[in-house]
């Protein structure tokens, strides 16, 4: 094993999704491969979530102001977002990630850093890992992403944004000296637009000039970020990668495109969110106690009210079905713009269930587990749309 100032063989992996949700939205519909897609709010308010890489073409990148991505790229299809469909995939991701180290820190819903340490004897090499990380997420979802294998997290980071989309770059512990004397400080993890222009004012614009400044003026300038950045000059980052915390909490909710105060059409969004929420409870093996909706009306004033079940569930129906009676409860004089619903309180699903006086309710939701297991195989097997709860459509 290699040591150079404290650095070790390269064992972290960055795993980032490409074009996440606009590659989602592809994926799912074949017939926007090839134009511009660009995914975000579709109000005049709204700004740019995810482009594809064909619309990154005409310059329109994230947090863009919608009505600057239309100018800019008027011939893109524009796309609201999936947020519940975007997590099922990266729940699918992290599975996939899980499977080569017990070590994984999600960031978000489309990158985590994997430290792959002690995990060669099984699978092989850092880069060995990385290129079977590509091909499962390739294989089972239909999606590329870039990665970045490095001896530390920040040049795990930098390395996976180097060659986009469906990148692979590796810096091994001898190179990590000579890659950073030309890496520019922007590149850094920390350092945004204000930080960047201080130092170069100090005659600092690669990590090689950092390195040749002296520390304790670095220090004196730009206090304890300064001390982190004479690190990262050496090659050094003692972060460490932090497993996911456990889940507290399974939620949905969703901002309505025209305020409401129709509770028929809130409580249809309700019954949607459950079984979106029922779902992810089932994936990750989670069963929760305490149902909470938040209502959020055109005042931007924001109530939630909860109820705590004497069992923990992951059943759709039983979700619903509390949720719906904290609403009907619930006096409504203003128009509602946002709806949710979150599940809390959560408990291994193989947790034995009590036997009670409630055995007949636990029975349903026994009845009601089998019912959503097998709406799940079908979806699995036929696709999403493949099933759809009666109640969710519109009559006539």
């Amino acid at each position: 094993m290699l040591n150079i100032k404290g650095l070790v063989s390269f064992m972290i992996l960055h795993v980032d999704m490409d074009a996440f949700y606009a590659s989602v939205e592809e994926l799912d519909n074949p017939q926007l491969k090839g134009c511009c897609v660009i995914v975000g709010g579709l109000s005049e308010r709204g700004v740019v979530a995810t482009a594809n890489y064909e619309a990154r073409k005409f310059g329109v990148h994230s947090a863009m102001p919608l009505f600057q991505a239309r100018r800019n790229c008027p011939d893109a299809v524009f796309l609201s977002p999936r947020i519940s469909r975007y997590k099922d995939v990266s729940l699918h991701i992290m599975r996939i990630l899980g499977e080569y180290s017990p070590t994984v820190e999600p960031l978000s819903i489309d990158e985590a850093y994997v430290d792959v340490g002690g995990c060669q004897r099984l699978f092989g090499s850092a880069g060995d890992i990385a290129l079977l990380i590509k091909q499962r997420i390739k294989e089972e979802i239909g999606l590329t992403c870039s990665l970045g294998v490095a001896p530390n997290k920040f040049l795990a980071k930098i390395a996976s944004d180097m060659h986009k989309p469906d990148g692979l770059t590796i810096i091994k512990a001898e190179d990590v000296l000579y890659f950073i004397e030309s890496l520019p400080v922007r590149k850094v993890p920390g350092v945004g637009n204000k930080t960047e222009d201080k130092l170069r004012l100090m005659g600092i614009n690669t990590l090689g000039d950092v390195r040749k400044y002296d520390e304790k003026r670095l220090i004196k300038k730009l206090g304890s970020f300064g001390k982190r950045l004479s690190e990262f000059s050496q090659g050094v980052d003692r972060s460490v990668v932090v497993p996911d915390s456990e889940t507290k909490s399974v939620s949905a909710e969703e901002t309505l495109a025209r305020n409401t105060a129709d509770k028929e059409i809130l409580k249809k969004i309700i019954m949607m969110q459950a079984d979106k929420i029922s779902r992810e409870l089932r994936m990750l093996g989670k069963k929760g106690r305490t149902i909470t909706i938040k209502i959020k009306d055109s005042d931007f004033r924001q109530i939630t009210r909860s109820v705590t079940l004497r069992e923990a569930t992951q059943a759709s129906a039983m979700i619903a079905g509390e949720a719906l009676r904290l609403i009907d409860q619930q006096q409504m004089p203003r128009k509602t713009r946002l709806i949710g619903v979150t599940v809390s309180n959560l408990k291994d699903a193989s947790e034995a269930v009590q036997l009670d006086i409630f055995e007949n309710a636990r029975l349903r939701d026994l009845h009601q587990k089998k019912l959503d297991d097998a709406v799940d195989e079908i979806k699995e097997r036929f696709g999403k749309d493949a099933i759809t709860r009666a109640s969710f459509k519109d009559p006539g």
